[in-house]
Formats: structure tokens, sequence, C-alpha cells
């Protein structure tokens, strides 16, 4: 080997490398380590409605490091386990500064007692004040449940109604109460969607439940679409 020029001269390369990288390697470790590079400024950007500041700060608490060593998607992890927050985006600001965006969840919708819906259609948990309407379905259904309201709204806005409450059910049946009390039963997707059906019942109500008093119409609390070619009304302290 030692009368080898070329194994000598790979060998060298190979030592020379591996020096190179070690030298690397603890310049490294000092930069990660060195006072001389301290976070001073956390920025939060984004209007915050609801996540509490409070929060947020405990959140980001213990986060140690300087400039280069401090764990980004720790902190970003650790954000986006705050109540309403959705999305946290995180970035370093040389020298001193770190940046982080925040995007709250926008409340679309209630699901059961201590969870909301946002407008992408995602369950996270979280209380509201505002006047929102109620979804109810299988787990995972939630963004099924959003779009589908969205439709029956526009379907619904001719009578100037919208659902107060959508449900669906384990068998995929489809049910709507209205902000004016009156129960609409959809049933589930078939040759006929149900959607069609709401279209349908939309299009009679001027001639059948829009032609009573207001008294008598408010007589009717529960009307059935599954139906090919009408739909049942069931009277308030009736059978039927």
């Amino acid at each position: 080997m030692w009368d080898n020029p070329r194994l000598l001269n790979a060998a060298a390369s190979l030592l020379a490398g591996l020096a190179a990288a070690l030298l690397a390697f603890g310049a490294l470790q000092l930069l990660l380590r060195s006072p001389l590079f301290p976070v001073k400024e956390i920025v939060l950007q984004g209007p915050l409605k609801n996540a509490a500041r409070g929060d947020i700060e405990a959140a980001l608490a213990g986060l140690g490091g300087n400039f280069f060593a401090v764990d980004l998607a720790a902190m970003r992890a650790r954000l986006e386990q705050v109540p309403w927050v959705r999305r946290v985006d995180v970035r370093r600001v040389w020298p001193d500064r770190i940046e982080a965006s925040i995007e709250e969840h926008v409340a679309f919708a209630r699901w059961g007692d201590d969870a909301l819906v946002n407008t992408f259609g995602e369950k996270f948990p979280g209380k509201s004040n505002e006047p929102l309407p109620v979804f109810a379905g299988p787990p995972g259904s939630e963004a099924e449940l959003a779009r589908r309201y969205r439709r029956f709204t526009e379907l619904l806005a001719p009578l100037g109604e919208a659902p107060a409450r959508v449900l669906l059910t384990a068998r995929h049946a489809w049910q709507l109460r209205l902000a004016g009390g009156l129960t609409l039963e959809l049933g589930r997707d078939g040759a006929e969607a149900v959607e069609q059906r709401l279209a349908r019942f939309v299009a009679a109500y001027p001639e059948t439940l829009g032609r009573l008093g207001r008294h008598e119409g408010s007589r009717f609390q529960h009307v059935d679409l599954r139906y090919p070619n009408g739909f049942a009304l069931r009277v308030a302290g009736g059978s039927g």
C-alpha cells in the first residue's frame, strides 16, 4: 500500500474529508450552544379573536435554544395545541427574531356540547356564543355536513329559511330542522338526490304550505319528502 500512490491519495482524501466533517460538526455544536445569538423577540402575526394570549405564552414557555437551535417544529406543534388555533407557520428572521403566523378556526356550526365545526368542515374543541347551526352525524362526516349545509341553504333561500339543525343518521339519511321550526325528512341519496327532493319542495311551497295562513301553517311541524311525487305533512298534536 505504501508504495501505491493511488491508494495513498485516496486514504489522504478520506482522512481529510473526515477531519473536515468533524471540524464542521464541532463548529455547528458551538454555534447551536453559543450565547452570542439569543432569540430576543417572538412575534405573533395574525388577528387573534378567540385564542387566549395567555395560552399562547404558556405554550411557548420552556422552549430553549438560541436563534439557530430553537426547535421550530416543536414550537409549531405546541401552538397548534392551543384552543382555537388551526394552523401555525413559524420562521426565523435574522438576527434575533422568530415570527409565528397564527390562523384561527372560524366557527361554522356546533357539534355536540363541547365541539365546533370550522369553515373547512373540520371539528375542533371549543364553545361559542354566536348563533350557529347544529350539526350531528357519524364521526368523520363533518366536512360532508358542512358541504351539504351550504347547498341546503342555497335551495331554501327563496323561502327565506335556513337550516338550524342538520342531521345525518348512521344509515346516511338526512333530516333538516329549519329556523322557523319546520322539520324536513329528506331520506337517503338514491336514484333521486336529497337536494332534488328539497328543490321540489321549495318549488311546491308557494301553492301548498305557503297558501296557508300563518296560524294554520304553524300546525305543520314535520314534512316527509321521501315520496317520488309529493310529500306528507304531520300535524302538530296528530299522528300524521
